[in-house]
């Protein structure tokens, strides 16, 4: 009697607990269950904060990663060379963290890889790298105009140059050109690694990786926004109004449903032209479709129940009923599709991309990066193409991982067996 009275107490327990979680906690409690779906989601998460970051975490800061040094062209992953600043004649400004995070740090220096220096007076004598194979180019440069940027001049046994926009005179004697020494070792003078290598024109591919991620999360993410928008507008007016109207919607529907994506992609940035707003309004125009089909037939079927009769017999709008009581009831179906749709939009702007119609060079993008590498996956270079390759594979696998996750959370007999 008194294990049955226990049991009572702990059933009537777990079923205030249960009516007190909302279906949100219960949807979430059910998907941080499925350990493969939160691995998928902590990656998504973590290539978010690499792509908010942007050039604040990137090795080479410049805007779009477009720091070319053309000896250093086609390097293995991990290449460590000298390398020597010299500070470029044009004026450069600063920018605050926020504007450099969003658009890059133009360069101060002109970089120069080298294998060796002296200093001779004022002036710095380099082995300047040409390649591995070939002997190194000697070079000299003025030690004020490395630091400076401007060129000295000599009088009266001083020098005179600027920096910063004031004039500096110093005596032209072996210490002063030796204190001058000491700084460009310190400042101008180190060594830099290529931690993924680089490409065809010597930019630094871990750069350019990492910047790729903040354009596909972006053609991912304006395009799910744009085919939700316009797919559930469409699915719900169809499929909440029927007659003429669903058959008006479903006919234009079909059309454009047996028409394949990439080519329907193609043909938008045809006439919309070459350039990122355009893939973001192409991309999302491909996949509102499967949207609108969807939510057409999620909202026939609820529209049909009890409670959606009530709210007709109450004299609720039309907008109201859809917007209130039928979109919110479909929001499970719709939150799954937008993770499919959104790994979907990532291969699509890596495809276009491959073959010339997405986001144009200089801009870092994988599919662009692919196309410019390709050739050298049956050389020794084949990293080129396969990292970013990797990079895609992987974001999409991570986005499919969420997607069924996301399913067998709201799905409602699962739910009630895992609880």
């Amino acid at each position: 009697m008194l294990l049955f009275k226990r049991y009572l107490a702990n059933t009537h327990e777990t079923i205030s607990t249960l009516a007190e979680i909302t279906p949100a906690k219960r949807t979430w409690r059910v998907f941080k269950r499925n350990k493969i779906a939160v691995t998928g989601l902590a990656f998504i998460l973590l290539t978010l904060l690499v792509a908010i970051l942007g050039y604040l975490i990137m090795p080479d800061d410049t805007p779009l990663a477009n720091n070319m040094i053309i000896q250093l062209s086609i390097k293995k992953p991990g290449s460590t060379y000298m390398m020597l600043k010299l500070r470029k004649t044009e004026p450069v400004d600063t920018i605050n963290a926020f504007a450099k995070m969003l658009y890059g740090q133009p360069s101060f220096y002109k970089e120069v890889p080298v294998t060796g220096y002296h200093f001779v007076k004022d002036s710095i004598y380099v082995n300047g790298y040409i390649g591995d194979e070939d002997k190194p180019e000697k070079k000299a440069y003025n030690i004020f105009e490395v630091l400076t940027g401007q060129k000295p001049v000599y009088k009266n046994g001083k020098v005179a140059f600027a920096n910063n926009g004031q004039t500096i005179i110093e005596p032209a004697t072996i210490a002063v050109y030796q204190k001058f020494d000491a700084q460009i070792r310190e400042e101008n003078i180190g060594f830099k690694t290529f931690w993924l290598g680089t490409d065809g024109y010597g930019r630094d591919m871990l750069s350019r990786l990492l910047l790729g991620t903040r354009i596909s999360l972006a053609v991912g993410l304006m395009s799910v926004i744009i085919s939700m928008l316009l797919g559930v507008t469409v699915g719900a007016v169809a499929g909440y109004f029927g007659g003429w109207v669903d058959a008006s919607l479903s006919w234009l529907m079909n059309i454009l449903w047996a028409l394949p994506a990439l080519l329907l992609v193609i043909a938008i940035s045809f006439a919309l032209g070459k350039g990122l707003w355009q893939i973001f309004i192409a991309v999302g125009l491909s996949m509102w479709v499967e949207v609108a089909r969807l939510v057409r037939g999620q909202v026939m079927a609820l529209k049909q129940v009890e409670y959606i009769e009530a709210a007709r017999a109450l004299g609720f709008s039309n907008k109201r009923i859809i917007a209130k009581h039928i979109l919110p009831n479909i929001t499970g179906p719709i939150l799954v599709l937008a993770s499919s749709n959104f790994a979907s939009a990532i291969l699509l702007e890596a495809g276009l991309s491959f073959l010339g119609f997405g986001a144009q060079p200089p801009m870092p993008t994988w599919g662009g990066m692919i196309k410019e590498h390709y050739g050298y996956i049956v050389m020794d270079s084949a990293f080129l193409a396969i990292i970013p390759g990797l990079a895609i594979m992987l974001l999409v696998y991570a986005f499919n991982l969420v997607t069924v996750g996301l399913r067998d959370a709201f799905d409602i007999k699962s739910q009630s067996t895992r609880i």
